[in-house]
């Protein structure tokens, strides 16, 4: 009778096992407890990067290089790389300065080859037992966006952003108008719910239901809009974030949400901003960006003299955002900071000194502050290039060509890390051993 009860107490568990993926516990999805990542019972800690363009290169149709994929996430594998921040939506723009072709070219209309790409990407991620951070929308051009769904709903009102009649400003604050957009936040909330609930092609896994995914994010980098946003703007803004991010747990309750935000600076710099933007219990961390050059505080053509300043400013930057992170007691991750080769040159065979300096230094804060008992646990440089060398003397992207770390709108090569960076890599592999040591 003892071995009969014995024998069922056995199945019942490996059958709850078997069952975990449906009441959301399956060990291998990310999860949050308090300030800390879990899988499992298990800490996780992570170096990680940006790959924004990796369902492209997994596509079966024109813009897919799979042999060029399957190396890179063995390269990156190899060199300690197991989270990566991924483009999961792109849509038409109605000016020249995204990527093309995209996912979406009107609402609802899809390209299924570029979704098959995306398949094939978090399969292979899987095999590799790495984690994806699937970025939804963005506030920015480059792929399409805010502004996009925008003009779905209004054509009159496009703003074109390189228009000296109406600038970065103006654009910004269209962009940030989405948020109080109801039709455009509909035609958002079907595409969400189309990928979440999608079958993966190569696995038969629902999206929802699969561990490679680590989370989904609201959008890259949104903020509440330009440097003059009214309280209007912060309001809806806010809104916005907390009901999308329930939205999304709806649907699925597998996985975490995230902003995209890049911190004070995408937040006014205003703390309370920010705080409030991470604080709703449908976000399940905070994020944070770090740009040195984009932000003023370095100048590639005068380094000696602004490095040290900008490095000081970035330290301070970090620690201030840890400091966020426990106060609202959860985890932090830094998801993006880059900066160029040396005088900002596109050439792949240019030095990296100075970016290596600050990959190195920004790790040894990140590093130390985890083993401390900080509640920050990883971080994704911006961004991967792998193997792709810009074809145009100009460094400009044009349709066709391979896809790097740089988004159309910059030049090809500028902050991107490459198969042949040989000391930059060193430096990401050797911090990617240590912050794996934390979690044991």
């Amino acid at each position: 009778m003892r071995k009969v009860l014995l024998i069922g107490l056995i199945v019942i568990g490996f059958g709850l096992q078997g069952c975990a993926s449906f009441f959301g516990g399956e060990p291998d999805f990310v999860k949050v407890k308090d300030t800390q990542f879990l899988i499992g019972q298990k800490p996780y800690y992570f170096v990680g990067t940006n790959y924004w363009y990796g369902f492209y290169l997994g596509s079966p149709g024109e813009t897919g290089d799979r042999e060029r994929l399957i190396r890179e996430l063995d390269q990156l594998k190899e060199n300690g790389i197991t989270n990566l921040r991924i483009l999961g939506a792109s849509e038409e723009f109605y000016l020249k300065a995204a990527v093309d072709p995209p996912i979406q070219s009107k609402p609802g209309i899809y390209n299924e080859e570029l979704l098959v790409g995306l398949d094939y990407f978090l399969a292979e991620m899987g095999k590799r037992d790495m984690k994806a951070v699937v970025y939804l929308n963005n506030y920015w051009e480059w792929s399409g966006g805010f502004a996009v769904y925008n003009r779905w709903t209004d054509e009159s009102k496009a703003i074109d952003p390189n228009d000296p009649s109406q600038g970065w400003g103006a654009y910004m604050n269209y962009s940030a108008s989405f948020y109080r957009n109801e039709k455009a936040n509909k035609m958002f909330r079907d595409y969400i719910l189309m990928l979440l609930t999608r079958v993966n092609t190569v696995t038969g896994k629902r999206y929802l239901d699969d561990p490679a995914i680590m989370s989904w994010q609201l959008a890259n980098e949104p903020r509440p809009g330009a440097n003059d946003a009214s309280l209007e703007y912060i309001e809806y803004f806010h809104k916005w974030i907390d009901e999308t991010a329930k939205y999304i747990h709806s649907i699925d309750m597998n996985h975490l949400v995230s902003t995209g935000n890049e911190g004070l600076a995408g937040c006014l710099q205003n703390e309370d901003v920010f705080l409030t933007s991470h604080s709703f219990p449908s976000i399940d961390y905070l994020t944070m960006h770090l740009w040195l050059k984009n932000w003023g505080w370095y100048k590639a053509d005068d380094a000696e003299a602004t490095y040290p300043v900008g490095e000081k400013k970035a330290i301070d930057y970090v620690n201030k955002h840890i400091g966020y992170a426990r106060k609202l007691n959860k985890p932090i991750t830094m998801e993006e900071f880059g900066i160029g080769r040396d005088l900002e040159s596109c050439d792949p065979n240019s030095p990296t000194q100075y970016r290596d300096k600050y990959f190195k230094k920004i790790f040894e804060v990140v590093y130390d502050s985890a083993k401390a008992g900080a509640p920050i646990a990883g971080t994704n440089f911006w961004g991967w290039g792998g193997e792709a060398v810009s074809p145009n003397s100009d460094n400009v992207w044009r349709v066709c060509d391979p896809f790097m770390g740089d988004p159309p709108q910059e030049p090809q090569g500028l902050n991107s890390v490459l198969t042949t960076d040989t000391s930059t890599l060193k430096i990401i592999k050797d911090h990617g051993d240590k912050m794996k040591s934390i979690g044991k």
